[in-house]
């Protein structure tokens, strides 16, 4: 067997048990994708049925999120209220956070120009 790196003695344990047992395999050989199941918590909702997220800095983390939401829950309508919706997502990037928005199927405002209809 070859000699790997294991992240822990009781790996390394395991792996001579399995080489000595002749039982072929691979260690840490592929990725696995998962999903955590977390709740978000929209800042407002609109009697009409409306989320809005408001954001001053919209972050990776932000984006990661609010895209994973929309995945798992396409029905919802969630709009962004941006303090600074042309502030570029980070230092150096073309992406605006209103772009990222727009891009990534949200509607969005700025804070001093919500749409009425949003509102009635």
């Amino acid at each position: 067997s070859r000699h790997l790196m294991y992240r822990s003695g009781l790996e390394q344990k395991v792996a001579d048990l399995l080489s000595s047992l002749k039982v072929k395999f691979e260690y840490e050989d592929r990725k696995v994708p998962y999903q955590l199941h977390c709740n978000y918590l929209p800042d407002f909702h609109l009697i009409n049925g409306i989320f809005l997220e408001v954001k001053g800095r919209l972050t990776s983390e932000d984006r990661r999120k609010m895209i994973a939401v929309k995945k798992c829950n396409p029905d919802l309508d969630i709009r962004f209220v941006f303090q600074a919706p042309y502030n570029k997502i980070y230092k150096g990037s073309k992406t605006t956070y209103a772009k990222w928005a727009e891009k990534n199927g949200f509607k969005w405002s700025s804070y001093t120009d919500i749409p009425i209809d949003w509102l009635t």
